[in-house]
């Protein structure tokens, strides 16, 4: 019971999980550490975005360092600073005079120092790349870029950051993305006292493609990870799912009950816990059809044994009706009163009979020593004279340990039988042997009398039930055939046996042995 507790709070805890089938468990189960690490996608858009911080105040060094540079140059001076900062510092540079009109470019005084990618000439990776960037964008909700595109307009107020640089005399930063989605970005800043400014253009792209190189490797490893992950769930529930199926489904056909020859799968192959489940299922199976035919059988054993008292006790009653001889109806009588004994008698044994594997299997054992048992029991047979004289010899040993576990009152009955049976067989002057040894890891209670002894071939028959031999001289009736039945059920109960064999001395006579596990054994 207190195993029970603990599984019993952990069902509680996981009620929710009874919704889902195995199948799904096991997908979530093998699903969820990768969907972890897939989370490190979304984990390299934030690292994209502390790159791209570090780039704005950059940018912004740059263009203020650039224009502290140009301020106060002369015209010539400024076109080279221009040409040498755009192709060292891998940027395009503009300048605008004080009425905002452009009157320099590092792209128009020399060649362009980069060029951007056009989408449609690279390869398809780069196409799945963009296709990835979008798609981690909608997902974290990230504000959206607008394009990048040279204006044909020669004005600053068509750049948004130029117009705020002139009007505050502050440097001003902004972020576009180029066709292929790297990211361009231009600072803004004031040239000298004069109202000239200065416009950066860099196409970042070296932040994008360590981006997208890293996401796309792990994006690639999580996809493969996944598909071996789901492939290895799927196959690891199929090996579990069907065997519990095709078990479930014998399960239903035997409790229907429409096909007596349903086998229950062993699943001989599986050494695992679902191969032990099945044997379990098949052995639990085999004993409850067991169980179901020996109380068929009993039950018709009953209506068999009971019929017959009946039969004679109805004669006799209608007899009874008609006789008026005295001396007749008083036998009449005596015929009906040992009918109503031994209907008496067989309903009190079959009850006992019915009731004693199910009262066993919920009673608790007990140590109890078989020696003192047995001298109990003679010295109250002897009381009640019950041994009709005949003597009765214990034999056991003092030094042996001879303790078992057990219910007395039942082992009681079971040793009652075994000296009944005994008394019964006997001569009048016949001696009743008990031996009480030690064999090996079981005590064994033994009784031999001399009576006619047991023919070999009916030894397994006598613990039958209504299976009754008694001597010729024993009056009908005053044994059920249940006692030996009785005794063995008790014996095996006790993970004990009960058998019949001939004397070990050869002389006439039968032995009877009862034996339970000593308590050194368990």
């Amino acid at each position: 019971m207190a195993d029970d507790q603990p599984l019993e709070s952990e069902e509680g805890r996981l009620r929710w999980s009874r919704k889902l089938s195995l199948r799904s468990r096991i997908l979530v189960v093998n699903i969820l550490p990768l969907a972890l690490l897939g989370g490190g996608i979304f984990y390299l858009d934030n690292y994209r975005s502390q790159l791209l911080s570090e780039r704005y105040k950059l940018a912004r060094i740059e263009a203020q360092i650039t224009a502290e540079a140009l301020a106060g140059a002369s015209r010539e001076r400024q076109e080279a600073l221009l040409i040498q900062i755009g192709k060292e510092q891998q940027m395009r540079l503009r300048m605008y005079d004080a009425e905002g009109r452009l009157w320099a470019d590092s792209f128009e005084l020399d060649a362009p120092s980069f060029t951007l990618a056009d989408p449609d000439q690279e390869p398809w990776q780069q196409d799945f790349a963009r296709w990835l960037d979008e798609l981690v964008d909608g997902i974290t909700g990230a504000a959206a870029v607008p394009d990048y595109l040279d204006p044909e307009s020669t004005q600053a107020d068509i750049w948004p950051e130029l117009a705020r640089a002139r009007e505050m005399g502050l440097s001003q930063i902004e972020l576009r993305n180029a066709p292929d989605r790297t990211p361009m970005i231009t600072a803004a800043a004031p040239v000298g006292l004069q109202g000239s400014t200065l416009l950066t253009t860099r196409n970042a792209k070296d932040i994008t493609e360590a981006v997208r190189s890293a996401r796309t490797t792990l994006f690639i490893a999580f996809m493969t990870a996944l598909m071996l992950s789901v492939m290895a769930s799927l196959f690891l529930a199929r090996t579990i799912i069907k065997p519990l199926r095709k078990l479930a489904g014998a399960a239903v056909r035997v409790r229907l009950g429409r096909d007596r020859d349903v086998v229950v799968p062993r699943l001989p192959e599986r050494g695992d816990e679902i191969g032990s489940l099945a044997r379990t299922i098949s052995d639990m199976t085999t004993a409850l059809r067991g169980r179901i035919d020996a109380v068929e059988s009993f039950a018709a054993d009953v209506a068999h044994e009971i019929k017959n008292p009946l039969a004679s006790l109805r004669s006799a009653l209608e007899s009874l009706e008609k006789v008026e001889d005295p001396e007749l109806r008083k036998q009449l009588t005596q015929i009906a009163t040992h009918d109503v004994r031994r209907i008496d008698r067989l309903v009190s044994e079959i009850a006992d009979a019915s009731r004693v594997d199910a009262e066993l299997s919920r009673t608790t054992f007990e140590r109890l020593d078989m020696h003192d048992l047995v001298v109990n029991i003679l010295g109250t047979r002897a009381d009640r004279q019950e041994n009709a004289g005949r003597k009765i010899d214990l034999r056991a040993s003092e030094y042996e340990v001879l303790t078992v576990m057990g219910v007395p009152a039942r082992l009681e009955r079971v040793i009652e039988n075994l000296l009944d049976n005994a008394v019964s067989f006997s001569p009048a002057d016949g001696r009743i042997t008990i031996d009480l040894a030690r064999a090996g890891a079981d005590v064994v209670l033994t009784v031999c009398d001399e009576g006619p002894g047991i023919p070999e071939a009916e030894r397994e028959k006598i613990f039958s039930r209504f299976h009754s031999v008694r001597p010729d001289e024993e009056a009908f009736g005053n044994h059920s055939g249940l006692g030996l039945a009785i005794a063995r059920t008790i014996a095996e109960a006790h993970d004990g046996s009960l058998t019949a064999e001939g004397r070990r001395d050869g002389k006439c006579g039968a032995c009877l042995s009862l034996t339970v596990p000593s308590i050194v054994s368990q």
